[in-house]
């Protein structure tokens, strides 16, 4: 019998291909960053945002799928389906932008909240190495399975959302510990968490306004849990219920063993 979620994983891994190769295509282009639109609720639309995102469009009708598209930049694109594609063409664009290699198209499917992303695909736009999870079926890079890394106390290593629009919380956790990074790709941060290259994630911005929508997290969201861990946001409160739609965001608290989550919780660890 033929496995309806194996086919819809190649499906993604086929569109994150493309979207990699016109990604790819417009690194050196001059006109990479410039303005062409804003999005659906009102953020500036680069390029090769644009670019990436009418690849995704083109290859689902090449692939023939009447998945609806949940995107930044288009919004919500009713085709007919009753399954949901929640899409960040490129995760990291100011990265990209910049010449640095820390961006990725994340693309997840499912229907109606968080909890109900059954597939996500995260591919490394620079190295086209690809992470993804099923629903029950564990968590890939690659195609080897990975786990989430078992917490080491005073070892642990952190991404950080930094900047001058981060909260006052998430600078405290740089120097709670042993090392941080801050890669400016929430889809990498937590698949990375997932492969327990990191032991947690932590994005809170000064305004409710400026924190994450569902496109940046739902498909890492999926490789995070299906890896062992999780992700609650900054108060604690778990991500699940989130609705797949562009108008709520979020802060972010993903991390790999929840006896660290225990331990880090705001009145805790911080």
């Amino acid at each position: 019998m033929t496995d309806p979620g194996a086919e819809e994983l190649e499906v993604l891994f086929r569109i994150a291909d493309a979207v990699q190769g016109s990604v790819r295509r417009m690194r050196r282009s001059p006109r990479r960053g410039a303005i062409v639109g804003m999005g659906a609720f009102g953020s500036p639309t680069e390029e090769i945002d644009r670019v990436a995102e009418a690849q995704v469009l083109s290859a689902l009708e090449a692939e023939g799928v009447d998945w609806d598209l949940l995107s930044e930049e288009a919004g919500h694109v009713r085709r007919g389906g009753d399954r949901l594609l929640v899409l960040d063409p490129v995760d990291g664009s100011h990265n990209v932008l910049r010449g640095l290699p820390f961006a990725t198209v994340s693309l997840a499917l499912g229907s109606g909240t968080l909890d109900g992303i059954d597939l996500g695909v995260v591919q490394d736009l620079a190295s086209g190495v690809t992470y993804w999870a099923r629903r029950g079926g564990g968590a890939f890079r690659e195609g080897h399975p990975i786990r989430a890394r078992p917490w080491e106390t005073r070892g642990e290593l952190f991404f950080l959302n930094l900047g001058r629009h981060a909260s006052a919380r998430s600078v405290a956790w740089a120097g709670k510990g042993r090392r941080t990074r801050s890669l400016g790709c929430a889809s990498y941060e937590m698949v990375l968490v997932a492969e327990g290259a990191a032991d947690a994630y932590f994005f809170e911005n000064d305004r409710p306004e400026r924190n994450l929508r569902v496109t940046d997290i739902a498909a890492g969201y999926r490789i995070l849990l299906e890896a062992g861990g999780g992700a609650t946001d900054a108060k604690g409160v778990p991500l699940g219920t989130l609705p797949l739609t562009l108008e709520e965001r979020t802060s972010v608290f993903a991390y790999g063993d929840p006896s660290f989550a225990a331990a880090a919780a705001p009145e805790g660890y911080l």
